[in-house]
């Protein structure tokens, strides 16, 4: 059952992310019940070049769109912000040959954590480590896949009011985990993203430093909605439960090659 708490988080989790992307992109397609975005500057990023679909819209006519729409790209993918409106879609989109996945949106609702003690730093201080983890993640991606991939961090500072990003260091200096921190301290929310761990520093409490550290900038900054997405087939979201997140929702992306 989903709780009040939820109830009234999530349409704030679902506007955050919207505008984020819209934000974000160097350009936007607007279609009935949603947006296209993309920046061909990162045209191997899926999540730089999507449809989003933030409303209620006609679940038969979306492949049509996304064919209509994302013409010139090499694969469709589209991202479904509420429930009911995805389930409604699945079928269709199925049918028209796409793939279902889903995302736990999660917030947190435990203590706000002391300073983890990560700290903030620029795009290049990320750049090898980051290109680095992605012969873990992906080992048989091409160079330029991973460029597009490392390099969109970029265009997330467009995303949002405030955009951080935070790393852990290990003790020899090396950057040991990172992640984005997105924030609307107007609007009293944050967003903590992609964080990683590299290879060499797993498991020696880098990661909770970076996630610690978000939460509590957010909180400082007056984020009282702080949250993140995770696959529910993953390890990871067993890990930000223990770490005071909890389940909101979900939503669902939609991929086609």
């Amino acid at each position: 059952m989903t709780s009040l708490a939820a109830e009234s988080e999530l349409p704030r989790v679902h506007g955050f992310l919207s505008d984020f992307r819209r934000r974000q992109a160097a350009r936007t397609v607007d279609f009935p019940g949603g947006f296209a975005v993309f920046d061909d500057a990162y045209a191997l990023s899926r999540g730089n070049n999507h449809l989003l679909v933030d409303g209620r819209t006609d679940p038969e006519a979306l492949a049509g769109l996304a064919d209509e729409i994302q013409g010139s790209l090499p694969y469709r993918h589209v991202y479904v912000l509420d429930e009911e409106v995805a389930a409604d879609c699945r079928e269709p989109l199925e049918r028209a040959g796409y793939r279902h996945s889903t995302s736990l949106l999660m917030c947190h609702r435990g203590p706000v954590p002391a300073h983890g003690g990560a700290r903030e730093v620029g795009l290049d201080e990320l750049w090898e480590p980051a290109v680095a983890s992605w012969s873990r993640f992906a080992p048989d991606a091409p160079p330029e896949y991973v460029r597009d991939m490392v390099g969109r961090r970029a265009a997330r500072r467009r995303g949002a009011e405030v955009v951080r990003f935070l790393a852990s260091y290990s003790a020899d200096g090396e950057v040991a985990a990172w992640a984005d921190l997105y924030m609307d301290p107007a609007a009293g929310i944050a967003q903590i993203e992609d964080l990683v761990t590299a290879e060499a520093h797993l498991g020696r409490g880098h990661a909770g430093a970076v996630l610690d550290t978000a939460l509590h900038l957010a909180a400082d900054a007056g984020c009282t909605t702080r949250f993140l997405t995770a696959r529910p087939t993953d390890w990871p979201h067993r890990w930000y439960g223990r770490k005071g997140f909890a389940a909101a929702g979900s939503a669902s992306r939609f991929e086609r090659a």
